[in-house]
Parts: C-alpha cells; sequence; structure tokens
C-alpha cells in the first residue's frame, strides 16, 4: 500500500492531527479500473457534504481531483481511500486552531473476493452490534468507524460474507461495508437512512438507475422480517460494485431465508461496472 499525505508521499502522520484525536474528518474509497477513478463526482461531491457538514475547511477540489487521477495513472485495477482530516490542533475540542485540512490518499490492491461474490453471491448474518441514530451525521462517511470495526469482527467468527445491521430501534440500516435492497415484484426497497447509515455511492447511482426504469423504488423504514418475503436482496458499496445475497440467517434456531432470484442484480451490474 502507497501513502500520500497532502500531496507528498508519506506514511507519517502528526500525532496532533484530529484524525488521530478525534477522529475528526470523513472519507470516501474509490474503485480503480484502467487507470480510472470510477464515480469520480459522485465521490468529490460526497466527501463536499462531509466537509460541509463537519463545518472542516475545504480543500481545493480542483487540486484533489487532479492529484487522485494522478495518483492512479499506470494502476490496472486497485483501491484508492481519500481522508480528509480537519488537521492538526489543539487538545481539545474546539476546532478554532485547525485551519489546514490534511488530505491523505492511500493506493491498495483490489480485494479479489468481490469477484467471486459476484459470480456466486453471499451470505448475511444479522449482526448484534446495532447502530446508534444521530441524524446529524446520518449519511456522511465520517471517521467514526467503531460500529463497523465490531460489526467486521463479528463477521469473521461467524464466517459470513457479511452482516445485516439495525438501528438501535431494530430497523434494517445497511451492512457493514455495503448498502442493501431488496425486490418484491417490480417494487424495490432500500433502508431511510434519515437517522442513521452511509449514503453510498453506488447506492446513490443505483437510485438514479431505478429513477429511469420500469422498477419502484421507495426508501423506507422496515424490519429485518421485510426481507423474509423479498423476492431478490442485493448489497452494493463502490468496490463490489453489487452482489447478490443467497441467503440470511436473521435469528439463530429458525429458518435461513433464501433467494434464488438474481434478475435485479443482473439489469444493474452491467451499469454499475461502468466508469
Amino acid at each position: 500500500m502507497t501513502y500520500w499525505i497532502n500531496g507528498h508521499q508519506s506514511d507519517h502522520l502528526p500525532v496532533n492531527d484530529r484524525a488521530v484525536q478525534f477522529g475528526d474528518g470523513c472519507f470516501t474509497t474509490i474503485r480503480v479500473e484502467q487507470a480510472q477513478p470510477a464515480l469520480l463526482p459522485f465521490h468529490i461531491k460526497r466527501l463536499q457534504k462531509g466537509v460541509e457538514k463537519l463545518f472542516m475547511p475545504a480543500p481545493d477540489w480542483t487540486q484533489l481531483e487532479h492529484h487522485i487521477k494522478q495518483v492512479v495513472q499506470g494502476c490496472g485495477s486497485g483501491v484508492l481511500k481519500v481522508i480528509l482530516s480537519r488537521g492538526a490542533g489543539g487538545r481539545g475540542y474546539g476546532i478554532d486552531d485547525a485551519i489546514e485540512p490534511t488530505k491523505i490518499l492511500s493506493l491498495s490492491s483490489y480485494p479479489e473476493q468481490y469477484t467471486a461474490l459476484r459470480q456466486n453471491g453471499a451470505a448475511l448474518v444479522l449482526s448484534p452490534v446495532s447502530m446508534g441514530i444521530n441524524p446529524y451525521l446520518a449519511g456522511i462517511k465520517h471517521l467514526n468507524r467503531l460500529e463497523q470495526v465490531l460489526i467486521k469482527r463479528f463477521i469473521a467468527h461467524a464466517k459470513a460474507d457479511e452482516a445485516l445491521v439495525l438501528d438501535s430501534d431494530g430497523l434494517l440500516v445497511e451492512c457493514c461495508t455495503a448498502n442493501l435492497f431488496w425486490r418484491k415484484g417490480k417494487n424495490v426497497y432500500t433502508p431511510d437512512l434519515s437517522q442513521c447509515g452511509v449514503e453510498g455511492v453506488m447506492r446513490q447511482k443505483i437510485i438514479e438507475l431505478l429513477t429511469d426504469s420500469d422498477y419502484n423504488l421507495s426508501c423506507v423504514m422496515r424490519y429485518p422480517e421485510a426481507l423474509a418475503h423479498a423476492d431478490e436482496v442485493i448489497i452494493c458499496n463502490s468496490l463490489m460494485p453489487v452482489i447478490p445475497v443467497n441467503q440470511i440467517q436473521a435469528h439463530k434456531n429458525q429458518p435461513v431465508w433464501k433467494y434464488q432470484s438474481r434478475e435485479l442484480h443482473e439489469y444493474l451490474l452491467p451499469e454499475c461496472l461502468t466508469l
């Protein structure tokens, strides 16, 4: 893995950077294909939303885009992570002395398991770790990801591919690293993320695709039992980019929910793979 900090190749960050002290910042993760950053305008827009929501000093967006394109040159496929920290500051929570954002880029290899999962499908389990409700931070991909760290540990111990994650009221939100859609006939549903969760770039892309299709899309608040009656379930993120779900183990000692149809997945995949 290769790192750049503020435009220079480096893997050293000051200990007083607020990303280290408070997780004070936001990030996005970009699929690189044929030396191109896929869906870059979507990623920049989400970073801009995060910066605005967190009252962070904005970087030079044109310069950041140029650096992203420069970094991925010569990369056949991979993953580019872009982190924006509020920058260096003092000991306390106050932000007045942090006036220059820190821009961190890292380039790594593409996770090959996604290629296999697109073909074979994924198995999900219900996470025992729920997501806290916070409408103010809902949607943005901020640096506070401890819930996901704990969920990922659970997934590894459960030997599953992903986890179904609920909020503290028991409503569907997303997966550990992916957004969620399900289909019943021509009706497609995705969880309402106004209370918590991440508005993923690929989720936004799929919403646009479905808006101009024969499917009827609704953003809803539902309990996980809604998935028991679905014809099809898919998960998505910018790297996957869209994967069919074969089964969900929602409750111990109860039947597994299984899915055979890939109608929606086959409709979306070609468009989701485009740059």
